[in-house]
């Protein structure tokens, strides 16, 4: 059974789900783990719920793509605990657009957070990790990485974080660290059940049909089919897996 008793986490994003899903597990294998969140309301719901549960869990509101923010973020826990040792880049936005109709500023936004926000996490967590002489970098790309239509930002942005989790896993693996990126294909959160509301014609009834049809699997994942694998990744027994790149996506990206 993975055992994070002790360690200390920083999940971004984790206010709801995936990010929530995500948090929650590490607290259940006994980790510290702080919920960041733009959303304040959001953090405190969660944050008490989990305590509810008897986890370990403290709240902080963070705006990841405010670079003083995060390294305050950063800096403060460190300072509170004496250590890091878990990071959980997970914060994301997505402003859709076909290519020829995005503005600059969706395009932007969607880089600040799901690129620069990574950036900005990772390096205060680097210089503590290194220090320390170990930690757990796990950056939740997208099976968009590769390309998706009516996603170019998106996809540029988790494309740009899977070059960064593989610099960086060169980079810290003689200090112990490691860094590895997580691939979620098409996973059941409040944004993707919206889809079920979309509705379609032709043979799928609605872009929630027609988003399953491309899972062999044939149904949607779930927060903890991800939030196991960060999980695992997270623990002594992957101490020797970095700058991976790992599908959970239900054979969605074969």
């Amino acid at each position: 059974m993975i055992d994070l008793t002790g360690k200390v986490a920083i999940v971004t994003g984790s206010a709801r789900g995936l990010g929530r899903g995500i948090a929650q597990r590490l607290a259940r294998q006994g980790a510290t783990v702080y919920i960041t969140d733009v959303n304040e309301a959001g953090v405190r719901q969660t944050v008490d719920e989990l305590a509810a549960e008897g986890l370990s869990v403290r709240g902080r509101v963070l705006n990841v793509a405010d670079e003083a923010q995060a390294r305050q973020c950063v800096e403060a826990v460190h300072a509170e605990h004496g250590r890091l040792d878990i990071l959980v880049n997970n914060a994301g936005i997505n402003r859709d657009a076909m290519l020829h109709k995005m503005t600059t500023q969706q395009w932007h936004e969607v880089l600040m957070v799901n690129l620069n926000g990574v950036f900005y996490m990772t390096q205060p967590a680097s210089r503590i990790m290194r220090e320390q002489r170990s930690g757990r970098i796990v950056n939740i790309s997208s099976a968009s990485w590769m390309g998706n239509v009516g996603q170019a930002n998106y996809a540029a942005a988790k494309a740009g974080v899977v070059g960064l989790t593989k610099t960086a896993a060169k980079e810290l693996a003689k200090y112990g660290v490691t860094a590895n990126a997580i691939c979620p294909g098409f996973i059941e959160t409040d944004m993707t059940l919206a889809l079920k509301d979309v509705k379609l014609q032709g043979p799928f009834a609605t872009a929630w049909d027609l988003m399953v049809s491309k899972v062999p699997m044939g149904q949607a994942g779930k927060p903890e089919d991800v939030a196991n694998m960060v999980a695992f990744l997270a623990s002594d027994e992957a101490r020797y897996i970095t700058g991976e790149v790992i599908n959970v996506g239900g054979g969605m990206v074969l």
